[in-house]
């Protein structure tokens, strides 16, 4: 599946486990203590490292990431790094993994040698978890997003959820070094959860959470509750968001300000992205170029109007972006920025434009890759630029955990102040 940036969320970065020796446990001395001689047995287990089976299944995924970067990563030059040293580097590493937590950390931290924030391997609890997400399913109730020290930092607690009640709060730190639960481990109905965070003052909170079956979140959702507004709410570039908006837009009064939000979106599939421009830009407008690893260039035009649209609407739009809008929450707003048919508005977004695809692990894990590059109609390469709002407004931890939204309010009072400028100059 073609996507234009990486997956939901980056698993791991990967831990170095040097040190591990695939032998036989030694043999120790008789004990007249039996808690001496299972300690014993213990450190002995975990010296001896991985089994046979968990050295050849690390080894048929190892190999399977490597390669399929040697061979198919849309820069034959690797942006430089030396392939064949890193496989030297990490690949013992990667075969001592006891684990799949051990494991995707250490592909991760091969694969970060590229500097490429699409190249991400994520274990098969991931993909699971992701096949699951719009269906019922159990969860704690806690959203999170990889930072540089390789823990996670909290950006959602889901309203009823175990991690609510635990009194989780937004901006808190899991931190993995601590031990406890992982991104990469799942999480299954009767089986506790325990997590190590640390609160915006460094005060530790551990927690054991009983995973809950709730309903799934809405991918897309409608709020019609301002007057004169339609905001719309994009959770991901996920099938059917296309038809979605130009449901909600089908017979919508001219004179009716429409937000798009896609702050806190991971991006998904480009033809959605093409799906959703067509609702506000001309059909075979030019919005893109792409070009694979042989050079070949790909020109991307708007397609027909998206659903039950017959012509593109035209009523005012905004754009809600912040540093976790990526991929095809990126491209959405460029195109509308340099066609000047929306105004951007909130934070810088990631910087994670490159066209990559998902292809599946031997373990059920999967690779994400970037086997496109790709630049605006203008000619702007946005990977690891982003796109900068017109109107810069920023959102605190603050902010959110007080329930406002400045970025929004920004948004809508920009709109009714274009209505009422153009109004203003209009002659009678």
């Amino acid at each position: 599946m073609l996507r234009s940036g990486g997956p939901f969320l980056r698993d791991l970065v990967a831990l170095a486990v040097a040190g591990f020796v695939l032998t036989a446990p030694p043999v120790f001395a008789q004990t007249a203590d039996p808690a001496a001689a299972a300690d014993a047995a213990a450190t002995a287990a975990i010296q001896a490292g991985p089994d046979r089976d968990r050295v050849r299944l690390n080894q048929q995924v190892f190999d399977r990431v490597w390669n399929e970067v040697r061979t198919e990563y849309y820069d034959p030059t690797l942006n430089g790094v030396d392939w064949r040293a890193a496989r030297a580097a990490w690949r013992p590493r990667a075969l001592a993994a006891r684990d799949d937590r051990e494991l995707y950390r250490t592909l991760d931290q091969m694969l970060d040698l590229l500097d490429d924030q699409h190249a991400a391997a994520s274990s098969p609890a991931v993909v699971r978890r992701r096949a699951a997400l719009r269906t019922r399913r159990p969860v704690i109730g806690v959203t999170v997003a990889r930072q540089d020290s390789g823990d996670y930092r909290v950006e959602q607690v889901r309203p009823g959820s175990p991690a609510e009640e635990a009194g989780v709060r937004l901006g808190w730190t899991l931190r993995i070094a601590d031990g406890g639960w992982a991104p990469e481990q799942d999480v299954n109905e009767g089986e506790p959860v325990s997590l190590t965070l640390r609160d915006e003052t460094g005060t530790p909170h551990a927690l054991t959470l009983m995973p809950r079956v709730m309903e799934p979140t809405p991918a897309f959702t409608a709020d019609r509750s301002r007057p004169g507004v339609l905001v719309l709410r994009v959770e991901g570039f996920e099938p059917g968001l296309g038809l979605w908006i130009g449901q909600q837009l089908a017979g919508l009064a001219p004179d009716v300000d429409v937000v798009l939000d896609l702050r806190n979106n991971p991006g998904g599939r480009l033809v959605e992205a093409e799906a959703v421009l067509g609702c506000f830009l001309p059909a075979r407008q030019t919005w893109a170029v792409r070009t694979n690893r042989s050079g070949r260039q790909q020109t991307l035009t708007t397609g027909t109007p998206c659903g039950e649209l017959e012509e593109p609407v035209p009523n005012e739009v905004a754009v809600l972006v912040n540093g976790a809008s990526r991929s095809s929450a990126e491209l959405t707003p460029a195109a509308l920025q340099e066609a000047r048919r929306a105004l951007i508005v909130g934070e810088r977004t990631g910087g994670a434009v490159l066209i990559s695809l998902d292809t599946a692990l031997p373990d059920g894990g999967s690779l994400s890759l970037s086997r496109a590059d790709f630049v605006t109609a203008g000619g702007v390469r946005l990977e690891k630029h982003g796109v900068t709002p017109d109107l810069s407004v920023p959102m605190s931890t603050d902010d959110r955990r007080a329930g406002r939204d400045p970025v929004l309010d920004a948004a809508i009072a920009a709109l009714a102040g274009s209505v009422e400028a153009e109004a203003a100059t209009t002659p009678n």
